[in-house]
């Protein structure tokens, strides 16, 4: 394994950051440094959730439901990237989108224990399981003994004193928590500027996979580096018993703050903030990406285990970590947060997936019975309301904790990319009907090209190449961009890679070669169920035949895959629109609208057309004033605000906005005078109805019968003048004849 180049580049490429790299991490989302000329995440790389999704029966989501695509995965190829450490940094919580409350970090001497205990029902023997230590006719259990049941011997009492000097260099100070592996110490190093650190001792010194979990930390964990992940100093041994010496870390774990919340919201559970629970995972997911990278599991992940002390997070408790290829250590977890297979298989990158979505899923909502009838599992959508009001949400959950493990995300930086475009989008969302001001690069797709008042699969974004193919470079040179000429151009590649095969499928739905489109897209399902770029393109080509079922049932598969991302959302839009669900359309259409600037004019206009097919004008015309004057499409939008105000039902100040709409645009002199005399004629109507208002001003003219049928006239004349059709010019004037105003002779 070779090591990434020298980085550069000192700007961070997550998707959303704006952050810029210092020491080689961003000082904002905490990622470490992309080396330059590293691409972005193989697409090729990502799942598809192969299980069958029950459809989902309450609001949005029920119409948003995905499909199986695959049952079998391949293994990826793709190099792991090695991580290096130095320095320190600044790290600022939310990723740059959404602030996360700081917590204070309280005196170190104030969380120390004043009588350390373990609770009698937290007591159970390490070795069966039975409870041990409890009380017995009104007197109090035992804190050492033995088992009743096996015989193993027990003992939850602390081991060290206040004052004790552990090593020869570490006073202890007294028991600040207990927890698997063992009661947890405060200490001053003595010849460290008596800084505190902390003992993490045996909960039981008879436990032989207890105390082989503490030699393993000691023997690999002292060389584990990361901003984000607690420092391991030191082993050092005290009257038989071994402790491992640690970075102190003050501030409060997720759980206390979770319960900190239920206290103060008088005992009812209060979860997260959905933008704040998302951050929290996507701030503390780097430090995944550094142990996998270094053949690293963390394997016990959970809200006790990460700790935010004021702007920051750490990843604390490393008693369950172990190597990718250790079939022989004990195997630690938590039920309700480990998956399902590794009672049966081991850890795995898979199963610290899982953790890390169902610690997210603890974080922003009350998951009552997440350890018992939904341990590993997800409740149904209709008892969900966290599912039924964020979508997006729900689908990354139900594929980081799906059953088989290759359904999953299969690497953190996967998971990590979707769920930063989902906060994004969580924050936009919460903005209301709004038009994002800002645009992030997608790993995954090109932006959405200009369109006006009509969309189609054609103006979708385009799909990037996965760098890491080995077709990328020559697929780069190819300057073609469609058609039959295409295809055969890409016949001739030097291997028929599967970038190759999907740019053959595109070229073949751009040509209107939809059997042979079907043939490639079926073939690279066939090698890789889990490819959903092929399905994306089969989306796209059942839109291009206008088969608008199979359009959003693949689509709607895409969108399970890559949760994060407004590809296919919009395009999921664009199939429910013409398939005839508008509310299902609007809702996807506002959300892109709202998350990225690059996504504003093509869902504006979707948003435009969805309101006014149910009536809903004012709506119509809000989404139309999201297009912004520097977008391509502002001159279409100010356009068609002017047609929907010139329509039925609307009154001289309707007509006189129409016009103000189109006044300063730079627009073909012809269409400002179809518009122009489209607003001056229905003017004229109303006031022939319903009188004159002389005060009113239509296209600097007053609302009285006289002036508007004289700018009517003349607006007729100038449209002939523009007009090259005869028989359509000779109209024109007759029909400025009539409107001409009236005269007495």
């Amino acid at each position: 394994m070779t090591d990434d180049p020298i980085v550069t580049d000192n700007h961070c490429h997550e998707p959303g950051c704006s952050g810029e790299i210092e020491d080689g991490y961003c000082n904002v989302c905490g990622a470490p440094a992309r080396a330059v000329g590293s691409g972005p995440t193989s697409a090729s790389g990502s799942s598809a959730t192969s299980g069958s999704t029950s459809v989902r029966s309450s609001g949005i989501s029920t119409k948003l439901s995905s499909t199986p695509i695959g049952s079998a995965r391949r293994s990826s190829t793709r190099p792991t990237r090695r991580l290096h450490v130095s320095g320190s940094r600044t790290q600022h919580l939310g990723a740059g989108i959404t602030t996360v409350p700081s917590a204070p970090v309280p005196d170190p001497r104030s969380v120390v224990l004043a009588h350390p205990e373990v609770p009698e029902e937290k007591r159970f023997c390490s070795s069966c399981g039975a409870p041990v230590g409890r009380s017995q006719q009104g007197k109090p259990g035992r804190t050492e003994g033995f088992c009743p049941r096996c015989r193993t011997a027990y003992s939850f009492a602390p081991k060290l004193q206040p004052g004790e000097i552990v090593g020869g260099q570490y006073e202890v100070v007294g028991c600040i928590a207990h927890g698997g592996l063992g009661w947890i110490y405060l200490a001053r190093d003595r010849n460290v500027s008596d800084r505190y650190v902390v003992l993490k001792g045996l909960l039981n010194t008879g436990d032989k996979d207890a105390y082989e979990a503490a030699i393993t930390e000691r023997q690999f964990l002292a060389q584990v580096q990361y901003p984000l992940i607690l420092e391991i100093y030191n082993f050092a041994s005290h009257e038989g018993a071994g402790y491992i010496v640690m970075e102190y870390v003050g501030g409060r774990s997720l759980k206390q703050i979770l319960k900190d919340r239920m206290v103060a919201n008088g005992g009812k559970y209060d979860p997260f903030p959905v933008d704040q629970a998302i951050a929290y995972i996507v701030d503390i997911l780097p430090a995944f990406g550094y142990l996998h990278s270094q053949g690293l599991l963390y394997c016990d992940f959970k809200p006790d285990n990460v700790i935010q002390a004021g702007d920051a997070l750490k990843l604390i408790d490393l008693g369950g970590v172990r190597r990718v290829d250790d079939e022989q250590s004990a195997i630690y977890g938590t039920t309700g947060f480990q998956a399902p297979e590794v009672a049966d298989v081991g850890p795995s990158v898979a199963s610290d997936i899982f953790t890390i979505g169902r610690t997210l899923a603890v974080l922003a909502m009350e998951f009552r019975g997440y350890q018992s009838t939904f341990v590993s599992t997800l409740p149904p959508v209709a008892d969900t309301p966290l599912f039924q009001n964020h979508d997006s949400l729900y689908r990354a959950l139900l594929k980081a904790t799906a059953p088989n493990p290759d359904d999953r995300f299969q690497s953190s930086d996967e998971l990590r990319d979707q769920l930063i475009g989902i906060l994004r989008e969580t924050v936009a969302v919460q903005a209301g009907d709004s038009a994002a001001a800002h645009s992030s690069p997608s790993a995954l797709f090109g932006s959405p090209t200009a369109a006006g008042a009509d969309l189609d699969w054609t103006n979708l974004p385009a799909l990037r190449v996965d760098r890491a193919d080995p077709s990328a470079a020559w697929l780069a040179g190819v300057s073609l961009r469609a058609g039959e000429q295409l295809l055969r151009v890409l016949e001739q590649a030097p291997a028929q890679t599967v970038e190759v095969q999907l740019a053959q499928a595109r070229a073949a739905v751009d040509a209107g070669f939809f059997p042979q489109a079907d043939a490639l897209i079926d073939n690279i399902l066939t090698e890789n169920p889990w490819e959903w770029r092929a399905v994306w393109i089969a989306g796209l080509a059942a839109l291009a035949r206008a088969d608008f079922g199979a359009a959003q049932t693949a689509f709607n598969t895409v969108l399970g895959q890559v949760p994060g991302e407004l590809a296919p959302k919009l395009a999921l839009a664009i199939a429910c629109e013409k398939g005839g669900a508008d509310d299902v359309a609007e809702y996807l259409y506002a959300v892109c609208a709202a998350t990225d600037a690059n996504y504003v004019a093509p869902a504006a206009f979707g948003l435009a057309r969805t309101r006014e097919k149910r009536g809903d004008i004012a709506a119509s015309l809000n989404a139309l004033d999201l297009v912004a004057p520097t977008s391509g499409a502002y001159v279409a939008a100010r356009r068609r605000r002017a047609e929907l105000l010139t329509g039925p039902g609307h009154g001289l100040a309707d007509f006189a906005a129409a016009a103000a709409s189109i006044e300063n645009l730079a627009i073909d002199p012809r269409e400002r005078q179809v518009a122009l005399v489209a607003i001056l004629t229905a003017a004229l109507s109303e006031v022939r109805r319903n009188g004159e208002q002389p005060s009113t001003r239509v296209a600097n003219v007053k609302a009285t019968e006289p002036d508007l049928r004289a700018a009517a006239e003349h607006a007729y004349r100038e449209l002939a003048v523009l007009t090259s059709d005869r028989s359509l010019r000779i109209k024109l004037v007759d029909e400025a004849n009539a409107v001409r105003p009236r005269t007495l002779v």
